[in-house]
């Protein structure tokens, strides 16, 4: 079993996101971000993005976004990378060509198990890339919110 242990420095607080009612957590910008209670309780969205990520971009990027021999560290990116860059990316795909290397990175703006989970997937990349929440799933969860169940069923054409 493996304990997970989060650092109160880097824990989001009400000062810093704020709770729409969806259940998101925006910073003051109005751009996605997760929210880690003081005992340690990820968001729903964090902890989705956890499941998602594991789902569809580990296989290239590694577990835990930590990166492989041929995607880059996720982890590592979101350090830099902006909301607006990481969906460019998603959306659009990337190619680098150099020298010594040739990495491509499909683009998903089709991919309604990519897209209907854009914001989970950030949330949760941004968290690891701010070493707010550890390697592997997280323990403890907020409930999901009806309004996320609704959004996702919407999303992916499921129910009325």
């Amino acid at each position: 079993m493996t304990v997970v242990a989060f650092s109160p420095a880097t824990l989001h607080s009400a000062e810093t996101a704020v709770k729409g009612e969806d259940g998101k957590y925006m910073t003051s910008e109005g751009m996605p971000t997760y929210h880690i209670g003081s005992d340690g309780t990820v968001d729903w969205y964090t902890y989705s993005g956890y499941r998602r990520y594991h789902a569809d971009c580990h296989t290239c990027h590694g577990p835990d976004g930590q990166g492989s021999s041929y995607a880059p560290a996720l982890a590592h990116s979101l350090k830099t990378l902006t909301y607006e860059q990481f969906m460019d990316v998603v959306v659009n795909g990337r190619q680098k060509v150099g020298v010594a290397e040739n990495q491509v990175m499909p683009a998903f703006a089709q991919n309604v198990n990519v897209m209907c989970y854009i914001d989970d997937l950030y949330v949760y990349l941004k968290a690891r890339a701010d070493d707010a929440v550890p390697r592997g799933r997280p323990a403890k969860r907020e409930d999901k919110p009806k309004l996320a169940t609704q959004n996702e069923d919407s999303c992916l054409g499921r129910g009325g």
